[in-house]
C-alpha cells in the first residue's frame, strides 16, 4: 500500500505543477523548469519506497525491464491515474479555466513522434540511472530524470505539449486541453515507447537481470 500511495503523491504534484503552468494566463518560458524539478524532487522523496515512477509507460518499462512485480502493475497505474484526477480536480479549483485551447498547429504525426521520442528518452534514462546494477545506489537519478522531462518539454513542448506520461495526458484531457484523439494517440504511443526502451535496454544489457 505505501508504494501506491507514494506514486499518488508523486502524480499528483507532477499533474498539479503541469496544470498549474498551463493555466497561467501567459505561461512562462520557465515552466518546463518547474515540471522537471518537481518531477525531480518527487523521486528523490518517494523513490526509496516505489521506485518513484509516477508514470504509466514508466511502470510498464520497468515491469518489462524485470524490476517490480507483474502483480503490481496496474496498481501502480491506478494510483498514477488517480493522482493525475485529483490534480485537475485541484488544478480546476485553484486556477482559472484558459477558455478555448487552440487546436494543434502540426499534424498527428509530428504529434505522435515528438511524444514517443521523448517517452522514449525518458524510459530509457529511467531503466539506466535507477535500475541498472552499474549505477546501484547513485544520488543522481532524479536529477537525470527530472532534466529529460525538461528537455523534452522544452524541446518538443511547443509540438506537442511535451505529456511523455500517459497520467499527464490522462490530466490534460480532464482540464480540457487535450482532445480525445490525440489522448488515445498519446497514451498508445508513450506505452509502446516504454515497452521498446525496457527492450532495448535488456539488449544493450543482458547480463543485468
Amino acid at each position: 500500500m505505501k508504494k501506491f500511495i507514494v506514486e499518488f503523491i508523486g502524480t499528483f504534484f507532477l499533474v498539479f505543477t503541469v496544470g498549474c503552468c498551463v493555466f497561467t494566463p501567459n505561461p512562462g518560458a520557465l515552466s518546463p523548469i518547474a515540471i522537471g524539478s518537481v518531477l525531480m524532487v518527487m523521486i528523490y522523496a518517494g523513490g526509496h519506497i516505489s521506485g518513484g515512477h509516477f508514470n504509466p509507460a514508466v511502470t510498464v518499462a520497468v515491469a518489462i525491464r524485470g524490476r517490480m512485480a507483474p502483480s503490481e502493475v496496474l496498481s501502480y497505474i491506478l494510483a498514477q491515474l488517480a493522482g493525475a484526477i485529483f490534480a485537475s480536480g485541484a488544478v480546476f479549483y485553484l486556477k482559472d479555466s484558459p477558455g478555448d485551447v487552440p487546436e494543434p498547429a502540426y499534424v498527428l504525426g509530428q504529434l505522435v513522434l515528438s511524444e514517443f521520442l521523448f517517452t522514449f528518452a525518458l524510459a530509457y534514462v529511467v531503466l539506466n540511472v535507477a535500475t541498472a546494477k552499474a549505477n546501484a545506489g547513485n544520488s543522481f537519478y532524479g536529477l537525470a530524470i527530472g532534466f529529460t522531462v525538461m528537455v523534452g518539454a522544452f524541446a518538443v513542448g511547443p509540438i506537442s505539449g511535451g505529456y511523455f506520461n500517459p497520467a499527464v495526458a490522462t490530466g490534460g484531457l480532464y482540464l480540457g486541453i487535450l482532445s480525445t484523439t490525440h489522448y488515445l494517440a498519446y497514451v498508445a504511443t508513450q506505452l509502446a515507447a516504454g515497452a521498446i526502451a525496457a527492450f532495448i535496454f535488456k539488449v544493450l544489457n543482458p547480463d543485468d537481470k
